[in-house]
């Protein structure tokens, strides 16, 4: 993780892509979600959906999933030229999530984070706050999902 001191309002992360194929929507929707519509063609034809479409909170854990996986790719490249990493710490939640439109077997997503706020932490020294707005767009160019999401990251030790 980047120190806070080096994350600005404005900052970008395309953290990733991910195809949702019907086996996987139904495979978490057995464990997580099993509503009809999530778990069967022709339950889901009969639905509002109009077709398979996986879980809302199927489409948040892969964003949950491809930010890690991003979060490990910067880790690994800043180690690689001998640059520190800061902690992530840990998130006082989520707010505003949207689930704008269905995704369908066959859709890939593309997720998106954007820094919209950054303060040093007043209660907890040595970290500061941001805020991210995160986003998933199918391959439309439709917003799928949105939402606001809050983190600790650790300042730089000298700040």
């Amino acid at each position: 993780m980047k120190y806070f001191e080096d994350i600005s309002v404005g900052d970008r992360m395309d953290i990733g892509i991910h195809l949702f194929t019907a086996a996987e929507i139904k495979l978490f929707a057995a464990q997580f979600d099993p509503q009809p519509f999530h778990l069967d063609e022709a339950a889901a034809a009969q639905s509002h959906f109009g077709a398979l479409c996986a879980s809302g909170w199927h489409t948040a854990s892969m964003w949950m999933r491809l930010r890690i996986l991003y979060g490990q790719r910067e880790d690994a490249e800043r180690t690689a030229r001998g640059e520190p990493n800061a902690a992530l710490g840990p998130s006082p939640g989520f707010r505003e999530m949207r689930w704008l439109k269905p995704v369908y077997a066959g859709d890939t997503i593309s997720y998106a984070s954007e820094v919209i706020e950054a303060r040093a932490s007043q209660k907890r020294p040595g970290w500061g706050l941001i805020q991210v707005h995160n986003s998933g767009t199918n391959q439309n160019g439709d917003l799928v999902i949105s939402f606001k999401s809050s983190a600790f990251v650790e300042r730089r030790p000298d700040a």
